[in-house]
């Protein structure tokens, strides 16, 4: 009895070897026909990808040699800097975006796909690019009609923006501000609101305005300022100069001068001006107003008195 329980046993534990044994042969024949079907796909695969990584590295390196090429021609040519930098950048543009084309169609993507996907979102992304694209025409714009170029100091009406152009990109515009902020500009922005080129000739009006008191002596005044216009060196002499009064105010006789003078010594002429007309002011007598109020008591008023 004890013999037949034992064969009973050996013949359970052989069957369910026999049985594990057979599902990981199954199994290993599965991973190992997989593998055989899908290798050649993988390797496939994988020499598409080290080919596209290959096609762009040397697709960067001639993009950046015909920019280099571009550059060079545009500046024999003696194009302004905005313009060199506008079709830089669009070149960029349009060359990374023909590589990405070369890539996904070497990765196995037909190109009539790639024009199919394109030609449908073609409304979203217009949609979606819209200031893009009207900041691309401004920058079309600004170069053709040139209302600045680089190296301009220009202000902006509608924000009160104001700096030095550095950069003219196909969708903005980049100015350096005298404390040396960056400021980015829209071309569109600037394209379609008024602005004001404050460097655009090689001549600027400086014009001044002072107010002295009534009780100083006007023409001793105007003779003052006659003199200092003659002394500064960087007044433009050979253009007319004139000085005048502007205005009658409340407080003060508004005197004012004009003159011409280089547009770069614009500022330091202004701030030496006014430096001098102060100082020359106070040492003969002449008084600049300032507002101040002046208290009179009348006696017997019913005020009391200490």
């Amino acid at each position: 009895m004890n013999y037949n329980l034992l064969t009973s046993s050996d013949l359970n534990a052989a069957q369910i070897t026999s049985e594990v044994t057979e599902q990981v042969v199954t199994k290993t024949n599965r991973w190992i026909s997989f593998w055989n079907e899908h290798v050649p796909d993988l390797i496939s695969f994988g020499v598409e990808i080290g080919f596209s990584l290959l096609i762009f590295f040397v697709g960067r390196f001639l993009i950046r040699w015909i920019r280099r090429i571009v550059r060079r021609s545009i500046e024999r040519s003696s194009a302004d800097t905005g313009v060199e930098q506008f079709i830089d950048s669009l070149l960029k543009f349009l060359l990374y975006t023909l590589l990405l084309f070369i890539i996904i169609q070497n990765l196995g993507v037909p190109s009539t796909s790639i024009a199919a996907v394109i030609a449908s979102a073609g409304v979203a992304v217009s949609l979606a690019l819209q200031e893009s694209l009207s900041n691309l025409a401004g920058g079309i714009q600004i170069l053709l009609l040139k209302p600045f170029v680089v190296g301009d100091y220009i202000r902006e009406d509608n924000k009160g923006n104001e700096g030095t152009v550095e950069e003219i990109h196909i969708f903005y515009t980049r100015l350096s501000t005298i404390d040396k902020k960056v400021i980015i500009l829209p071309n569109g922005l600037l394209a379609n609101n008024s602005l004001t080129n404050v460097t655009s000739n090689d001549i600027r009006l400086l014009e001044l305005k002072v107010g002295i008191s009534y009780s100083a002596d006007l023409k001793k005044a105007k003779a003052i300022l006659e003199q200092l216009l003659c002394k500064e060196p960087r007044i433009l002499t050979q253009e007319e100069h004139v000085v005048f009064v502007d205005d009658l105010a409340d407080s003060a006789v508004i005197l004012g001068l004009r003159a011409q003078v280089k547009t770069e010594n614009y500022w330091p002429t202004r701030w030496k001006l006014l430096e001098d007309i102060k100082l020359t002011f106070d040492a003969k007598g002449i008084e600049i107003p300032y507002p101040q109020l002046d208290v009179h008591m009348k006696e017997g008023s019913g005020a009391s008195r200490p």
